[in-house]
C-alpha cells in the first residue's frame, strides 16, 4: 500500500512538473509569434516563463530529483571505511537539517514581505489583478520545508541502516573491469 502511494505522489509530481515545462515551453513559442511574426511583443510571455522556471527549479528538486542524481564530491567518502561513511552521510544530513531550519524564519519573512509587491504583466486569469510575489516565490518555501524533512528523514534512516553507498553508484558504470580474455576464445 506504501509503495503505490509513492508511486501515485511520484507520478503525480512528474506530471506537475511536466505540465509546468510543457506551459513554460508553449509560452516560449507564443513569445516567439509575438515577436517574429506579429511584430508585436507580449510582455507577460517572458515575465509567465521565469515564474514558470522557479517553480520548475525548485519543486523539482524538492519532490523529483533523488539524492544519486546530485553532483557530489564523494572521494573521501567512499575511501572511508563503513564508519567514516556513517559519520559523513550523519555529519551531511544533520547540516542541511540545521542550516535550512535556521535559514528558514528568516526566508519565509522575506516571501511574506514580497506579498506588497506584484508581477509586472501576469495576471490571475481568474481575478485579473496582477500576483503578489509572494505566491511567485513561496515554493522556495515549500522547497525547504520538504528537503528539511527528507534530510531528517536521511538522518534516522543512517541511525539506523548505515551509510547510503547506493547513492555514490554511477548509473551505467560497472565498477568490475571487463574480463580480457586470451587466446583462442577471443574474438
Amino acid at each position: 500500500m506504501l509503495n503505490k502511494l509513492r508511486k501515485w505522489f511520484t507520478h503525480g509530481t512528474e506530471f506537475i512538473a511536466a505540465m509546468m515545462l510543457a506551459a513554460m515551453f508553449l509560452t516560449f513559442l507564443i513569445q516567439i509569434f509575438s515577436r517574429y511574426v506579429m511584430l508585436n511583443p507580449f510582455g507577460w510571455t517572458l515575465e509567465l516563463c521565469l515564474i514558470l522556471w522557479v517553480w520548475i527549479v525548485f519543486f523539482g528538486c524538492a519532490f523529483i530529483v533523488k539524492e544519486r542524481d546530485h553532483v557530489t564530491f564523494d572521494i573521501f567518502y567512499l575511501a572511508g571505511g563503513h564508519r567514516v561513511r556513517q559519520v559523513l552521510a550523519l555529519a551531511a544530513a544533520a547540516a542541511i537539517v540545521i542550516g535550512m531550519g535556521i535559514s528558514f524564519l528568516p526566508t519565509w519573512d522575506y516571501i511574506d514581505w514580497m506579498r506588497m509587491r506584484r508581477t509586472s504583466t501576469v495576471e490571475n486569469p481568474f481575478t485579473g489583478d496582477r500576483i503578489p510575489l509572494r505566491t511567485i516565490f513561496s515554493v522556495y518555501a515549500i522547497f525547504m520545508i520538504v528537503i528539511i524533512a527528507r534530510y531528517a528523514w536521511r538522518f534516522v534512516d543512517v541511525l539506523r541502516n548505515g551509510p547510503p553507498d547506493d547513492d555514490h553508484e554511477i548509473p551505467g558504470h560497472d565498477p568490475e573491469p571487463p574480463h580480457i580474455r586470451h587466446g583462442e576464445d577471443a574474438t
